[in-house]
């Protein structure tokens, strides 16, 4: 028995920083998912060679990643009580990405996001009784508990994870599609992700998210999180992009002013990657082209825009940001329609 799903990153507008319980956000976020920045994952069962409760076999693009496999292997117990055939069978569990790793492309969400996938679509196949409609919501919960973000990453467009009192249906435990129409002009949004450093980050993102436990800016933090939130739902309805970038741009750097005034205090950013915002903010002033950038928890830009200005914006790019680029190296990626299963 073998499954496979491709699933998206997802990048942030509004970002979640700071967690507790099981994996459960201190705010709630709202994010892009993705379409080219992915991870394929395959899951095959096979017949068990020892007496081990848990035995899995894991390679990341074809070779044995130890610390990648504690990881799965310490997730995948986890789920044991819910899905009693982890134990019975040997796990056979292949992944790759269409991106770097580790480097603050949301690689945790897309990986996990697939592996929950592929978990779920084998639970269903073990015998599991799940209404069609439940699916994506169950496996966003099961790919929340391996890493937060993914929870976003099950479903296309817009995605919003995190209680809040300004949308009902919001919840903790998984994330929902946006419950609301966008203004077209938010459709097929494009986002070129410039890779500023490939090598791994220094800090992870979960030492990052416990370090809020004790920020002293921590309650204002939540407060601006939950404000720009109501603001960006109205943006998303009306198709106000000045309001979107000055967002957009607000949160991105909150998350790294969160970062260097942590105790230990600590930097993701680059030379390149402000010699970009500065770049991008120049430009935009310049030619009244609607474009902005965010950040993840590392050094590469997102510059999110229009896809009606498409051209002017990847010709900037090509002519002025490469150069800041590590080996010139641009992912050209755009609003995605979320997870898919890989026919075998």
């Amino acid at each position: 028995m073998q499954v496979t799903w491709r699933s998206p990153s997802n990048i942030a507008i509004i970002k979640y920083w700071g967690k507790h319980g099981n994996q459960l956000p201190n705010n709630a976020s709202l994010s892009l998912t993705l379409s080219n920045a992915s991870t394929e994952t395959s899951l095959k069962l096979l017949r068990k060679r020892s007496k081990k409760e848990i035995e899995v076999d894991f390679r990341f693009e074809g070779e044995k990643n130890p610390a990648f496999a504690e990881k799965i292997t310490t997730y995948i117990t986890s789920l044991h009580k819910e899905m009693s055939w982890l134990s019975t069978h040997r796990l056979q569990i292949h992944s790759s990405n269409s991106f770097p790793h580790s480097a603050g492309i949301a690689s945790s969400a897309s990986s996990m996001s697939a592996l929950a996938l592929c978990l779920l679509s084998t639970d269903v196949m073990q015998g599991r009784k799940l209404k069609p409609e439940q699916f994506f919501s169950v496996a966003g919960n099961y790919a929340r508990l391996g890493s937060g973000s993914a929870c976003r990453s099950v479903f296309p467009g817009f995605a919003l994870w995190g209680k809040t009192d300004l949308i009902e249906t919001a919840s903790d435990k998984t994330a929902i599609p946006f419950p609301e129409n966008y203004h077209p002009d938010f459709e097929e949004m494009q986002d070129s992700i410039l890779i500023v450093h490939a090598g791994e980050k220094p800090v992870s993102s979960r030492a990052g998210h416990a370090l809020m436990r004790t920020h002293s800016m921590a309650d204002q933090r939540y407060a601006n999180a939950h404000t720009r939130l109501k603001t960006l739902i109205q943006v998303l309805r009306s198709g106000d992009w000045e309001t979107f970038c000055s967002i957009t741009e607000a949160e991105a750097l909150e998350l790294h002013a969160l970062m260097m005034t942590s105790d230990p205090s600590y930097i993701l950013m680059r030379p390149n990657t402000l010699a970009i915002i500065e770049k991008i903010r120049h430009f935009r002033a310049d030619t009244k082209i609607p474009l902005c950038f965010t950040l993840d928890a590392g050094p590469n830009v997102h510059v999110l825009y229009p896809w009606f200005v498409k051209k002017e914006v990847r010709n900037f790019i090509q002519s002025e940001l490469l150069e800041f680029c590590a080996k010139k190296k641009v992912i050209y990626d755009q609003m995605g329609r979320g997870p898919v299963q890989v026919m075998e």
